[in-house]
């Protein structure tokens, strides 16, 4: 199962929690009652955009410099990027009224000063810029009143004293276009994208390097093929997704020196291959070259486990799996720091409910925050008026707004760097210490490289309910109440394991379910499953194709019983019986079956290879 699969779901809405549009701190019931804010119609007097002298510039400032100076990040989640371009009115529209689309208040002054007044010393602002343009029709023009709108907010954050990034996000998924099957079509992308970054990097020459321009969000990589734009498109398999993302990137950065001024050496922040770490530190992804020194950072995003992150299913946060996992994907990073690049974590982020936390965000965020510290990394919290309330412009939750509060430059001003680097690893490590003295008293089979273990994958149709979904056996990553009966492969024979939904709830439906066996393919080399029967609240359920035996990873053997995304049969298929059959599938049950779920068991018959 693809780990990021709605990762979009996220970034256009998920975490979107609607609220009142009056501005922040604002007692005028006129201004309150129409949802704007009075600061919005005039750009600061410190502007340094066209018409006003340069800013000065520290060219001497490396990238790894600049990012201790970044200090703790936020993002304007859900507020430029908000989409609405079929119904923007060049010339006419008043961009901020798509700053409500999706679910967000207006941009004030007062909210982007509370947000550094909660710690954050950083800004990031996702941008649509194809709501302000005719590019259906070859008009690669921006409205001039979106860029005026988007620059009176880095104005406001500047202002506050905070370092701004600006993007091309989503945007429509005009993107792609790179991955059509049209010539023409591939050329208008590139010809869009110089026009785009020509007139954002000419509106902005003259500003400082405390601004920085980042090449893309997450579509550089595989959403170069989306078709939300260009149905003929998906003609690029993933080495031409690595070129093309290589060849934009490099396009970014020309285009950028080449406005001379200040963007000569502006700091320029590259998106890496779908944003994701492990796509990122691959050895296909190239960062550019540059004509000025030290002034490139790469962007990553962090929503590791997905259905911890982003969905309601896995509630709990902690064990020593969790641990490691979060501290070996950020450490891989430092192969871009060992280089001289900086590296800014573009997004990260746990669920909310309203403005309430996950259970075990702190855990999360903490260990995710004293990683950046170690390492020198900027994160940028992705917040759509969840943990920060936009109307009362703070952190509302006293637990969290201390947590970001004490990351802040000026509460770690009085720490060498070495103390801090220092004070981050004792915490990590007693972290992962604690995590793993928890465990041992409270799991009867706990992850081991000596032996194997079989369970349940599972996550509901409505993702409410999950139990260790992924390659990665853990037995805490689940829906807080599930209790599970795994068992332990000693050879062969024949096996049950089970899950038990009571303590949490009735679980409805199957998004994805497999049986896996954790070092099948290490300790049992070629071993084979047959799937004997599955029972819904103790009563069979038919199988409606046979199965097949695979591994996704080298290490975990698995039987998929309902995983819609594997489409033929993999290389590795093996069966019980001899050859694979013709109808094997990854689907062998009617989600129809399992409506109103108590209790799921598998039983299955175990066999070494001969």
């Amino acid at each position: 199962m693809r780990k990021h699969r709605f990762l979009t779901a996220m970034l256009a809405g998920l975490m979107t929690i609607t609220c009142g549009l009056s501005a922040c701190g604002d007692s005028d019931s006129s201004t309150a009652d129409s949802g704007k804010s009075a600061d919005s119609s005039t750009a600061s007097t410190e502007s340094g955009s066209e018409g006003g002298e340069a800013q000065q510039m520290n060219t001497e400032l490396t990238a790894l410099e600049l990012c201790k100076l970044m200090g703790n990040g936020i993002n304007l989640g859900n507020t430029m990027e908000a989409y609405g371009h079929k119904s923007y009115v060049k010339g006419e529209t008043d961009p901020t009224d798509f700053e409500n689309n999706w679910g967000q208040p207006d941009t004030t002054k007062e909210m982007i000063a509370g947000m550094k007044a909660a710690g954050f010393d950083s800004l990031r602002v996702p941008v649509a810029w194809t709501n302000g343009m005719d590019f259906e029709n070859g008009d690669y023009e921006i409205d001039t009143k979106l860029l005026d709108r988007v620059e009176e907010i880095v104005n406001f954050a500047l202002d506050s004293d905070m370092y701004v990034m600006i993007n091309d996000h989503w945007d429509g998924g005009w993107w792609g276009m790179f991955g059509s099957a049209t010539e023409e079509t591939r050329n208008k992308a590139m010809d869009m994208y110089t026009s785009m970054w020509t007139q954002i990097a000419e509106r902005f020459n003259k500003y400082g390097e405390k601004l920085i321009f980042e090449s893309a969000n997450e579509e550089l990589g595989d959403r170069l093929n989306d078709k939300d734009y260009a149905p003929d498109s998906g003609t690029l398999k993933k080495d031409d997704c690595y070129k093309k993302t290589t060849e934009i990137n490099q396009k970014f950065v020309d285009i950028v020196r080449g406005t001379g001024g200040n963007n000569a050496n502006r700091f320029l922040l590259i998106a890496g291959y779908n944003t994701d770490i492990e796509n990122t530190v691959n050895d296909k992804y190239v960062m550019p070259t540059d004509t000025a020194k030290d002034k490139l950072l790469i962007s990553v995003h962090y929503y590791t486990p997905w259905n911890y992150c982003g969905e309601k299913a896995l509630n709990q946060w902690g064990s020593p799996t969790d641990y490691n996992e979060q501290n070996r994907l950020l450490k891989s990073m430092t192969k871009f720091t060992d280089q001289g690049y900086g590296v800014i974590i573009g997004e990260y982020a746990v669920l909310t409910d309203n403005h309430t936390p996950k259970n075990d965000s702190d855990e999360f965020y903490t260990n995710f925050l004293d990683n950046c510290d170690l390492y020198n990394y900027v994160p940028m919290l992705w917040d759509c008026n969840n943990l920060y309330d936009k109307t009362e412009c703070k952190i509302v939750d006293e637990g969290m707004a201390s947590l970001f509060g004490d990351r802040s430059l000026s509460k770690q001003s009085s720490l060498s760097d070495e103390d801090i680097k220092k004070n981050a690893q004792e915490s990590i490590d007693a972290a992962l210490a604690k995590a793993e003295e928890e465990l041992s008293k409270d799991i009867d089979l706990p992850a081991s490289d000596d032996y194997a273990v079989a369970w349940i994958m599972y996550n509901s149709k409505d993702y409410n309910y999950s139990y260790c979904v992924g390659n990665v056996y853990d037995p805490t990553a689940m829906t807080a109440g599930i209790k599970a009966t795994n068992a332990k492969i000693e050879g062969d024979g024949t096996y049950e394991v089970s899950l038990d939904f009571t303590g949490a709830g009735k679980a409805n439906g199957v998004a994805f379910s497999a049986l896996g066996i954790s070092n099948g393919e290490k300790l049992f080399p070629n071993c084979t499953i047959k799937i004997e029967e599955i029972k819904v609240n103790g009563e069979p359920v038919e199988m409606i194709a046979p199965g097949y035996t695979s591994s996704d990873d080298g290490v975990c053997t698995r039987v998929n019983l309902f995983n819609e995304w594997v489409k033929s049969l993999p290389d590795d298929a093996r069966s019980f019986d001899g050859a694979v059959p013709d109808d094997a599938s990854a689907i062998i049950i009617d989600t129809k079956d399992f409506s109103n779920m108590d209790t799921l068991s598998v039983k299955f018959t175990f066999k070494t290879a001969e």
